[in-house]
């Protein structure tokens, strides 16, 4: 599939084909490819977990509130998923990165982060998943939590790594589209300003 169709084809997909599952092979090229994922002074600090056990969708599905989806009108869309990934980034492996000396400033100190490239680097992550799946003939969502400490005791992700959602995986059904589409797309030229703002 060429890159551009990829780019066009993703949106948030919150229905799945329980009933077909996706083959591990597929699922590790997808982790591959998420591994590609830039990281500020290559650190590396971005981990997944990658969940296909009927009865941990399920577990993650009840922390995610599906529930509360499907009473809104959606489908169970974390449950039905074949395979969740569950991206997390460590900001300490950032700042022992940023304390070796090839990185250390002139004074001997680690750098002042002008921006937390964890985040930056673990939305990268996130957005390869996605990618990679819909090159793989699979769709993708994506669901936010606000409170992780339960998904995080659940599967054993160590403390220094913040999850920063779970990405759902697999093969897409007709599902209900979210009413922030009506919004429509910012225009072009109110999204890319060229040369200054």
């Amino acid at each position: 599939m060429e890159f551009s169709e990829v780019v066009r084809k993703r949106r948030m997909v919150r229905n799945y084909d329980a009933s077909r599952p996706v083959a591990r092979e597929v699922l590790e090229r997808i982790a591959s490819a998420a591994q590609r994922a830039p990281s500020a002074g290559f650190s590396q600090g971005q981990r997944i977990v990658i969940v296909t056990e009927p009865d941990r969708r399920k577990a993650i599905a009840e922390f995610c509130h599906e529930n509360e989806y499907v009473a809104a009108g959606f489908d169970p869309w974390v449950s039905r998923a074949p395979a969740l990934f569950i991206p997390t980034v460590s900001e300490a492996i950032y700042h022992r990165r940023y304390r070796e000396p090839d990185k250390l400033e002139d004074d001997g100190t680690e750098i002042d982060w002008p921006v937390p490239y964890w985040w930056t680097d673990i939305g990268a992550t996130a957005l390869l998943i996605h990618q990679a799946a819909i090159a793989e003939g699979l769709a993708a969502g994506f669901l936010g939590l606000e409170d992780y400490s339960e998904l995080k005791a659940y599967l054993g992700i160590p403390d220094e790594h913040s999850p920063i959602g779970v990405v759902t995986v697999g093969y897409p059904l007709p599902d209900r589209r979210s009413k922030s589409l009506k919004r429509g797309w910012v225009a072009k030229d109110e999204f890319a300003h060229w040369e200054k703002w």
